[in-house]
């Protein structure tokens, strides 16, 4: 059967202003390395053992109903704003209204330069595009909202990074690939047609109940609240929290330099362009906070009062900590078997916190162990565990069933840093197989199964990862 892609694009047809159409480069041998099945079904993809599909994937050849482009924006990078961004190497081809009547799109990343690369060369290189495809993927499995992968293709091509490296192509999924920097650009160029018309459509896409911008903003607050405060109680570190990889849906977008931690360390920070810490593990919260402060100023141009809007949105930025925290507590207190957190149970979450940090235990598997009564040995000195678990056996006494939660909330095994990087040797080398099992096993991840037991395992002193990359 032929593949169809039952696209229904929305976004091209807003001003010529807001994207530039093009089509893909092609590439010289595309090769599919995976597929996602079960998104493509979702998504109502149809004919997926069509002999075509890595040539589609891979930007060869354009579906019927897509119409490729490469959106606009702009971005705080680091704290720097820079003007004009855009897609550099991705296009988006179309939207699809899944079976589960939502609307997503379907992205090319790596596909070939746009008028948006700058020095870039529109191309991506194997490991970024395996990363994202392999941790997204998690993310979905660990119910965080996400972007999704549904494709990579390996194009029989060079790219130039510090060294030659094979190229690929991944095909992502996503709510909408709508940034607080798409309203940045248009704010800052005083476009303010522009800037309504993507009001508006923002608005009908994703928050619909929107009154007025005061009230999307909340509404983005929220989800982007609860967001941050999720990635933490995972130990996730986005490591690259720029407003233009900062989506109004509330997913997480840009696995770039990501990791999760091993030992836990409020300071951790991966990202090797992050010099200063601005995005680690802790700082997270705060940035998203003044990412919304970056949103909230562009959206003061589309308010009746703008001297009036200030002072409410400020007020809605300045809430946003709290909502933050709330979240945080609410999910700790989860991790640690408490459904119903009370104010004392912040100082029982940061006391085994700091015996961790102290202790140079593991973050994720010290959270699984409280289940199964393990959790001490995680420790360096199993007696500090030991002084704090009293109190924590008192508290969980009247809890329905704090096992069972969790191990509800608390994953076995996530994609550990150093499996990512063996992943990707492997696959460089050719070797698709170890890639194949991390997904198997990462599609289940708070199932204990047996035959995964190495891929909880921390790293050994040599495989520590010191540092993460961005895929550019």
């Amino acid at each position: 059967m032929t593949l169809h892609i039952p696209f229904d694009n929305t976004y091209a047809r807003l001003p010529d202003g807001f994207y530039t159409k093009l089509g893909p480069t092609p590439v010289r041998a595309p090769e599919l390395i995976a597929f996602n099945h079960d998104l493509a079904e979702a998504l109502g993809i149809e004919g997926t053992a069509d002999p075509r599909l890595a040539k589609v994937f891979a930007g060869n050849a354009i579906p019927d109903g897509a119409e490729p482009l490469a959106q606009l924006y702009a971005g705080h990078q680091f704290g720097q704003f820079n003007p004009q961004l855009g897609d550099g190497r991705a296009l988006l081809l179309g939207e699809v209204v899944g079976t589960d009547g939502i609307r997503r799109d379907i992205q090319l990343k790596g596909s070939g330069r746009t008028p948006y690369s700058r020095s870039g060369d529109g191309r991506a290189w194997l490991g970024p595009v395996l990363r994202e495809y392999v941790v997204s993927e998690a993310m979905h499995a660990l119910d965080v909202p996400t972007t999704r992968a549904l494709a990579a293709v390996r194009t029989g091509e060079e790219v130039i990074r510090e060294r030659p490296m094979p190229g690929a192509v991944l095909t992502r999924v996503a709510a909408s690939h709508i940034r607080v920097g798409t309203f940045q650009i248009f704010a800052a160029r005083r476009d303010g047609a522009a800037l309504q018309a993507l009001y508006d459509y923002t608005v009908a896409r994703h928050y619909p109940d929107a009154k007025d911008p005061a009230d999307l903003l909340q509404q983005v607050i929220n989800r982007q609240a609860a967001l941050v405060a999720q990635w933490m109680s995972f130990g996730f570190i986005h490591g690259v929290m720029n407003t233009d990889n900062c989506t109004l849906s509330g997913e997480t977008i840009d696995y770039g330099p990501c990791a999760f931690m091993d030992s836990y360390d409020p300071e951790t920070v991966y990202s090797s362009i992050d010099r200063f810490g601005r995005y680690g593990y802790a700082a997270q919260a705060d940035i998203i906070v003044w990412n919304m402060a970056q949103l909230a100023t562009a959206l003061i141009p589309l308010m009746p009062d703008p001297e009036a809007a200030v002072e409410a949105f400020t007020a809605q930025v300045h809430a946003m900590p709290d909502l933050i925290r709330a979240e945080w507590e609410r999910r700790f207190a989860a991790k640690i078997g408490i459904t119903t957190p009370r104010p004392e149970d912040k100082t029982l979450i940061a006391e085994l916190l700091t015996r961790m940090q102290q202790g140079q235990a593991d973050f994720t598997n010290t959270f699984r162990a409280l289940a199964d009564g393990t959790a001490r040995d995680q420790f360096l000195d199993p007696a500090a565990f030991d002084s704090w678990a009293e109190g924590w056996q008192a508290r969980i006494a009247d809890e329905p069933d704090p096992q069972a939660l969790m191990r509800q909330v608390n994953p076995c095994v996530i994609p550990r840093n150093h499996r990512i990087e063996q992943m990707i040797e492997a696959a460089v080398a050719g070797d698709d197989q170890t890639f194949h099992r991390l997904m198997d096993v990462l599609a289940r991840p708070f199932d204990d199964l047996p035959d995964a037991q190495d891929l909880r395992r921390p790293p050994e002193p040599a495989e520590v990862v010191q540092a993460t990359f961005c895929g550019t």
